[in-house]
């Protein structure tokens, strides 16, 4: 027996020797394989997912820095990939995010970019969407993301003379249907494919084999803007089993060496097949796509190429089904060519819950300082862009790329949305940060070029110093805080970024109660005087400290208010000196306190509006307008929900609310700590009421002389936490509306889209969650209606909001969370500032309008005043001294004809020199069809009277990004059928422009986008003082 053992063991030895002298053969794999008539194909799509920002910075990402919190490296993503697709003709990539390809591609040699460009031209490399970011859809508005794909589709047209055809919106967490149809269709895109949609809509989807159709994302430009749109059966990543990342723990690669242990290919193949056909029973037609890959990966693309070859070729020598590298735009256009009809999806795929008591509604609302700080650099971008075209575009000067960058930056899924982890957060805040002060710099020295010269052309030094506020919010604003001495005055410049002439009341903080505003012609100008509460300077020291770097040296006082108008895309000057006596205009103020024993109502409002405030309550009670005789009782509060932190689930179940979710564990409404003294303050241009809530909700309400509706400015935090839960603020506005579980929110500040409570239009929702699974975002504004009157709500930044009760709207102002809600960020959303030697809270400063009009009547407040909100006036300030009242030589400018404005139902929202000094023009008509009866019209825009004394050598019709002419992309576009057809009727577009006439058409929602040649027509001087406003 030891001699058989012996020998056994001498055999098993030899065996194994045996099987290493074995010859290796070189394999080469068939991966020709195209699409094959009659079986079933998989398109395999080799990409991957690179955040700009979420975990790591974008620059962390890049480099490949800070891996202990991740490891990932776009840079090595990119490398690998370049000799990975050179190594075989057919295998194909696709890449998204500009940002990243931009960093990457300027460090490469010219031979490198070479290959790179014969690498696209050869459809190997595919930018597939092609904006700087994969945008959020949810937290962003319409501008910003036409801004930021702009960007990155210009990078690609300079750098690759290409157009990307395809919308690759994998990740972001539900979707919009501005997406579709402006971002899709108006791009050009051919399909839209997505990850994210609601866990019972997509279970129904794959039952019925819809999770592919067609979407028609607005009711205005109807089937002119239908796109296919696919979601996938489950997210971006391959399915199950087929994950080949480099050194992951989970990959399983096709083994096939048969002088190698764990040969598979076999069993590789079988679980291939099983996976293909299970996919195809949920799919139409016989083409199905594989995403292969997810977040950061191919940091070794080898690895994934190397088993995908081996996939094709075993796969289809198997015969069962075929496969094939593919991309996405592959994928579509073998869908278009079986000429089949598809479901019709309208609305939108909001609200997104990923499984039950998991909606993803809380985002709407976290990180809203963040949100805020976008949306105001947002405006601030638009505004600055048209000062450099009026001044003239510099090649050295100050530009406004910076901030360009870091506005697209911020719309990424995990900035703007506020669910990134606090130090990507500061990151983006840097950012914008750093782009506004050269911004800054750019409008101030435009500015001073503007008021300085008749000519501003060739202005490179100007004398004058302009300085501008942008913590004007919390009362910080040293130029306006200076003691004016004898003989010094304070000219403050405004300019009005909106296409027509503008009256507003401007508010600065001011040391001394003896000031008179007086216009550029001398003229004394109405103006009142505020006191400034101490609660705001205490918050005013703290932030001015947190974001400046040290503290205040001055006490502001007083808010001076005072009336200025500015003509259409122009400036007016106002001068403040010092004087002998208060302010002479304002009426004497009144301050009293209701004590909470009257119970009287006291009437509020120097103008039509009147607010009735209980003195008992506190609280408002009744809205009167005395101009359309409009009455409506109107009640605010505010409520928290308590924060679920998950401990009573099961464990597999386990929930919490955070960054992403909104999970609430009950509603408290919050009782003023006492009797809640309300201050009122009179003056003939506003009426103000302050009310101390408790001690981290300071509220004041405004009620304007010449406006017609409500203004409330909040303050609110720290959100106390002192009992261990999280909370989330809410207020509600209660009316005697009826309007029966239906309400009004917008798509991206731009379309409105009918919400009804508890219901969804594409299956039958089971509600677990009655508050958070009927919150939607929320970006210009909210509104319902009934048979007589509609209730409008307009926000100053994206927030989330609801009607949870029938004549109800709801806003979510804040949120403190203790808990991580286990979607991957890995952080409680407790947002903490730190100065004068302390750590608090979050404390958040915000402002709501309201208004109540005549049923129809509501959206020429909500669409005017909503670009009033998006473009607020620009305030630039610079001390002078002398007997002279001012030094300008042109104190008012209107870029435009001073005889003409754009219609009401028009808006310039891109006016912008290029590199190459050709212009481009954006116009957006503001209307939906059917919103308005006078205003939901064909509008016109006459081009010369919007470029005066220019001469328009040239006009070209561009898409929505300018990176082809817009009839090349109308060509170029697939057409879709649906299975049922729209009941919209299709609304004419505007017509081809005359190039005599010069004049734009636009139909209601629609966008039209123009690159100008133009050049002067008149000697530089007499040109810019035809745009003096007189």
């Amino acid at each position: 027996m030891k001699v058989m053992a012996k020998f056994e063991i001498w055999f098993l030895i030899l065996m194994v020797c045996g099987l290493w002298m074995v010859e290796a053969k070189y394999m080469v794999y068939n991966t020709s394989q195209g699409i094959v008539a009659g079986k079933l194909n998989v398109h395999l799509v080799p990409h991957t997912h690179d955040d700009v920002g979420w975990l790591k910075t974008v620059d962390q990402y890049y480099v490949g820095s800070n891996n202990s919190i991740q490891g990932a490296c776009v840079e090595n993503v990119l490398d690998s990939l370049i000799p990975a697709l050179l190594a075989d003709k057919n295998r194909k990539f696709i890449y998204v995010e500009q940002a990243f390809f931009q960093r990457w591609w300027r460090n490469q040699s010219p031979r490198m970019q070479n290959t790179v460009r014969q690498l696209v031209n050869s459809g190997q490399l595919e930018f597939i969407n092609g904006g700087w970011c994969m945008h959020d859809e949810a937290a962003t508005h319409y501008i910003d993301m036409i801004d930021q794909t702009t960007l990155g589709h210009n990078y690609i047209k300079q750098q690759f003379n290409v157009t990307p055809r395809i919308g690759w919106q994998i990740d972001p967490f539900g979707h919009s249907a501005v997406q579709a149809y402006l971002l899709g269709a108006e791009v050009g895109f051919d399909s839209l494919f997505f990850g994210r949609i609601d866990y019972q809509d997509r279970e129904k989807r794959k039952a019925e084999k819809s999770l592919e159709v067609i979407w028609q994302g607005s009711k205005s430009l109807s089937s002119s803007t239908q796109i296919f749109a696919g979601a996938f059966p489950k997210n971006y990543e391959p399915p199950s089993g087929f994950y080949f990342e480099v050194n992951d723990n989970s990959a399983i690669p096709v083994q096939d060496d048969v002088n190698l242990f764990d040969y598979n290919v076999q069993e590789r193949v079988n679980d291939f097949v099983a996976a293909a056909l299970s996919q195809a029973n949920i799919t139409r037609s016989n083409h199905i796509m594989w995403t292969m890959g997810t977040d950061f990966k191919y940091q070794y693309a080898e690895s994934w190429f190397k088993n995908m070859d081996k996939l094709i070729h075993y796969v289809n020598q198997d015969g069962r089904v075929n496969a094939l590298y593919s991309s996405p735009s592959i994928y579509t256009d073998a869908k278009h060519a079986l000429d089949e009809s598809w479901p019709l999806k309208t609305d939108d795929y909001f609200p997104y819950a990923d499984r039950i008591n998991a909606y993803w509604t809380g985002y709407f609302t976290s990180r809203p300082a963040l949100k805020l700080y976008v949306r105001m650099m947002s405006g601030y971008y638009l505004a600055a862009r048209q000062l450099e075209f009026f001044k003239g575009r510099s090649d050295t000067g100050p530009t406004t790329e910076l901030l360009a960058d870091a506005l697209a930056i911020a719309q990424h899924h995990d900035a703007v949305s506020g669910t990134s982890k606090q130090h990507v957060a500061d990151d983006y805040s840097k950012r914008l940060f750093i782009g506004y002060k050269q911004a800054e710099d750019l409008v101030s020295n435009s500015l001073a070029c503007m008021v300085e010269s008749a000519s501003a052309s060739g202005c490179k030094n100007p004398q004058i110093n302009f300085k501008q506020c942008p913590l004007l919010n919390i009362s910080y604003c040293p130029p306006t805080e200076a003691d004016l001495a004898p003989g010094k005055k304070l000219v403050v410049v405004v300019y009005n970024a909106l296409g027509w002439k503008r009256t507003d009341v401007v508010r600065i903080p001011v040391v001394n109660k003896n000031v008179i505003v007086q216009d550029s012609n001398g003229k004394e100008i109405e103006s009142q005087l505020l006191p400034i509460v101490k609660a705001s300077i205490a918050i005013r020291n703290y932030y001015a400290t947190a974001y400046v770097g040290e503290s205040p040296t001055s006490s502001p006082k007083y808010w001076l208010a005072f009336t200025v108008t500015v003509p259409a895309l122009g400036f007016s000057s106002y001068v403040i000196t010092s004087g002998k006596q208060a302010v002479s205009v304002s009426i004497p103020q009144t301050f009293y306190k209701t004590d909470g024993s009257q119970s009287d109502a006291v009437e509020v409002g120097p103008g039509n509006l009147k607010l009735s405030y209980s003195a008992n309550g506190g609280k408002f009670t009744q809205y009167f307008n005395k101009r359309n005789q409009v009455r409506s009782s109107l009640e605010q509060s505010f409520s928290y929900y308590s924060a679920d932190d998950g401990s009573k689930d099961d464990r597999k179940d386990l929930q919490a609310s955070g960054a992403y979710v909104f999970r609430p564990n009950g509603s408290f409404p919050i009782h003023p700590e006492g009797k809640v003294p309300v201050t009122i303050i009179r003056g003939s241009l506003l009426d103000e009421v302050h009310q101390n809530i408790n001690s981290w909700i300071y509220q004041i309400t405004r009620v304007y002389k010449e406006k017609e509706h409500i203004e409330v400015e909040f303050t609110v935090g720290p959100i106390p936490i002192d009992n261990g839960i999280g909370k989330e603020l809410v207020t509600q506005i209660q009316t005697d509306i009826k309007s029966n579980k239906t309400f009004y929110t917008d798509s991206n500040g731009r379309d409105f889209i009918k919400r009804i409570r508890d219901y969804r239009a594409d299956w039958n929702l089971q509600v677990n969650q009655p508050a958070a699974g009927n919150y939607y975002p929320i970006n210009l504004g909210l509104f319902l209606k009934d048979n007589n009157n509609e209730f409008s709500v307009l926000v100053d930044r994206s927030v989330g909001g609801s009607s949870l009760v029938d004549g109800q709207l709801e806003l979510m102002l804040h949120r403190r969370l203790l808990h991580d809600d286990g979607r991957g960020v890995g952080e409680a959303l407790n947002e903490t500032v730190c100065a004068l030697g302390k750590c608090m809270g979050l404390t958040v400063q915000g402002k709501y309008y309201m208004r109540i009009d005549s049923l129809g009547e509501g959206a020429k407040w909500r669409r005017s005043f909503g670009q009033e909100i998006y473009s607020p006036l620009l305030l630039a300030f610079t001390e002078q001294d002398g007997d002279k009242f001012t030094k300008f030589q042109v104190p008012s400018f209107t870029g435009i004809d001073p005889s003409y404005s754009l219609p009401d139902n028009v808006a310039i929202i891109t006016l912008q020199e290029l590199e190459d000094h050709t212009v481009l023009l954006r116009l957006a008509h503001l209307y939906e069809v059917d919103e308005d009866k006078d205003l939901s019209t064909m509008a016109s825009v006459e081009l010369k009277r919007l470029f005066p004394k220019r001469k328009i050598n040239k006009i070209k019709e561009m898409s929505l990004t300018a990176n082809q002419e817009r009839a090349e992309m109308e060509k170029k576009r697939i057409k879709w059928k649906a299975e049922t057809p729209s009941d919209l009727r299709d609304v004419p577009r505007g017509g081809t422009v005359d190039p005599k006439k010069l004049v734009v058409e636009l139909a209601p929602m629609e966008i039209r986008t123009f690159v100008i040649d133009l050049s002067q027509s008149l000697p530089a001087a007499e040109s810019w003082k035809s745009h003096m406003s007189l």
